[in-house]
């Protein structure tokens, strides 16, 4: 069996690698590498540390993905296009709209190494009090944000940048924010399949290649787990929704799961129920946990078939859809996307 570290995608902690990060990259066969604002200072310096990490791979090329939604949630403030929220641009109700929209977010990601975004979100902004979601989201309802997700998700995929669609099984109609404490979601049933579901169902359709297991306790769905560690959650997405791509987790540093669960037993948890990589911001939390699920190897408390199974599947996934932009220069905010930019704006405020 190959080294089980293809199933973490870590943080890193400055603008260059250190060589103990190296070393572990390299040795470890980590899958990926998340980048946050610390990472960043100008697009030279991100396509060089893009590079720096890719060259640690003969094979199986490293993820190396961001969070940039547009709106709030984006980590490089600097040279990238900067845009307004997913929900105000939705007032427009123009698909063409979000499809330059991500098209634009994705050549200049590419442009700098990046190949994975971790967008759209499909939550509904159904709760006007849930400030952690607000206006990330694409609209207040499920038709409104099924008209506009296909679009974007194309763009992305048109730049050769992944998507991941997040977070399932919806966080919209939530009051607790994920990130201090677990969300618990009373919704019934029907009404989750009727409407939080749809806008996955939308992406899964349109292509997304990832989805995001949310840290959500959804009793309608299973009252015992949230849904990142939930074997029944994991089952609506793949044999309810029909996916067939990567199921990553959520970061599993964040409170709603590190205030109930270990580490270790989080990990174990969601790789058993269905995920397929796993996320952590911080490469020491990562190391942690890589040395856990070892450990459960080795102890047969996680089966190693199911470990080569998930391995495979991720070395397949990289094979046929990871494209890399060899010639990274940086290419931001090009006269088009300023123009483009400037004049949605305007719009918007008209």
């Amino acid at each position: 069996m190959k080294n089980p570290g293809q199933l973490f995608i870590t943080g890193i902690s400055g603008t260059t690698l250190t060589l103990d990060e190296k070393k572990f990259l390299k040795d470890e066969m980590i899958g990926g590498v998340i980048l946050f604002s610390k990472n960043f200072e100008s697009p030279q310096q991100l396509c060089e540390l893009t590079r720096e990490i890719q060259s640690l791979k003969k094979e199986d090329p490293f993820f190396i993905s961001v969070d940039h939604e547009g709106g709030r949630i984006i980590r490089f403030k600097k040279f990238f296009t900067q845009f307004p929220s997913m929900l105000s641009i939705g007032n427009l109700s123009c698909p063409e709209t979000y499809f330059q929209v991500a098209k634009i977010m994705g050549e200049e990601l590419s442009s700098c190494g990046i190949n994975l975004n971790f967008s759209p979100v499909c939550d509904i902004f159904t709760n006007p009090k849930n400030e952690v979601i607000g206006d990330r989201s694409f609209g207040r309802d499920h038709i409104t944000i099924n008209k506009l997700i296909p679009s974007f998700i194309k763009g992305l995929k048109e730049s050769h940048v992944l998507t991941c669609a997040k977070h399932f099984p919806g966080h919209g109609d939530s009051f607790e924010d994920s990130h201090f404490d677990l969300p618990v979601l009373k919704t019934p049933l029907k009404t989750l399949k009727e409407r939080e579901l749809l806008p996955f169902k939308c992406a899964i359709d349109s292509g997304v290649d990832f989805v995001m297991m949310g840290h959500l306790l959804v009793d309608a769905i299973d009252p015992d787990f949230p849904a990142s560690l939930s074997p029944k959650a994991h089952e609506l997405l793949i044999k309810g929704l029909n996916f067939n791509g990567l199921i990553i987790s959520d970061d599993f540093q964040m409170e709603a799961i590190t205030k109930k669960y270990t580490a270790g037993l989080a990990l174990i948890l969601s790789l058993k129920a269905g995920t397929d990589v796993v996320e952590y911001r911080d490469m020491a939390y990562t190391r942690k946990c890589l040395e856990e699920l070892k450990r459960s190897i080795a102890n047969r408390e996680i089966s190693t078939d199911l470990i080569s199974m998930k391995l495979a599947k991720i070395s397949n996934f990289k094979k046929q859809r990871l494209k890399l932009t060899r010639d990274l220069r940086g290419n931001l905010a090009s006269d088009f996307a300023k123009k483009f930019a400037s004049d949605l704006k305007q719009k918007l405020a008209d």
